[in-house]
């Protein structure tokens, strides 16, 4: 006679009315993540002055140093680039120290947000050509720092032998002439002196908006390198970078129209490098 057993079986109802008796293991409670609210911030106008990770830190004018977050929703541009470059969008690589920039932020208690980082082409190049530190390059560069009011002073390197400022009308960048006329015998000067070199900067007066400023000082500086270029016969390779300074550095206060139109000028600047002699 066969005998079947039923061992298996009963084990596995046993098992079953143990797991059916053990109580539930206690579940985590659930969490609410609340995202902070963000309102209008303060606009923000200084110097990056240190970066680490996604914040970064501004050195305001007052000396002030204020510590901004930014992430993948921040707009980052550049504008007022020379010869009418536009606006184009940077990565957040071009954030490096020393760069002045503008920042318009969103504000969740003492926290600060940047929704949008805008800067001047000029300002990356001269910002670029000092961490890449090429030393003829800074050399050409340390000349324009001034024209930039003085934010990587080098300026000592060149002696200013002459300045020619050329003035136009409101609004416009069209040579007269008798601007043509000094133009051309300024450069005849520099062409006199060994190593010189031009370094030309635009400027407004304070009438119009900021970004029209920049780009209408852009092309009177514009217009002036051309001519000194094709009529005047001077090389390309002996000019500094140009750049356009809308309404800074004011030559007299604009609260006269005598006043705004010494300000409506070019600057053409001629240089000779004190190291010139060693090179």
């Amino acid at each position: 006679m066969r005998i079947m057993t039923q061992e298996p079986a009963v084990v596995l109802l046993l098992a079953a009315a143990v797991l059916a008796a053990a109580p539930l293991a206690a579940q985590p409670a659930e969490t609410t993540v609340t995202a902070p609210h963000y309102q209008k911030g303060p606009e923000i106008r200084g110097i990056i002055s240190a970066r680490s990770g996604d914040r970064i830190q501004v050195t305001a004018d007052d000396g002030s140093k204020i510590l901004v977050e930014i992430d993948d929703a921040t707009r980052i541009s550049a504008s007022g680039g020379f010869l009418g470059l536009g606006r184009s969008g940077q990565p957040a690589t071009a954030l490096m120290n020393g760069l002045p920039i503008t920042v318009a932020t969103e504000q969740s208690g003492a926290m600060l947000r940047a929704s949008q980082i805008k800067f001047r082409n000029t300002d990356l190049k001269l910002a670029n050509m000092i961490h890449s530190g090429t030393a003829q390059g800074f050399a050409e560069q340390a000349a324009a720092t001034q024209a930039l009011k003085g934010r990587f002073a080098d300026i000592d390197q060149y002696d200013i032998k002459r300045t020619a400022n050329i003035y136009f009308d409101t609004g416009k960048w069209a040579l007269s002439e008798q601007a043509k006329a000094e133009l051309c015998a300024t450069t005849k000067l520099a062409e006199g002196m060994k190593n010189a070199l031009l370094l030309v900067v635009g400027y407004t007066d304070d009438s119009g908006p900021e970004e029209y400023n920049q780009q209408l000082s852009e092309k009177r500086a514009s217009r002036v390198v051309g001519f000194v270029q094709q009529a005047c016969g001077w090389k390309p390779y002996r000019m500094l970078t140009p750049t356009g300074m809308a309404e800074a550095d004011p030559a007299a206060p604009n609260d006269t129209p005598e006043g705004k139109a010494q300000n409506r000028r070019v600057a053409v600047n001629v240089l000779v490098s004190k190291a010139a002699d060693a090179l």
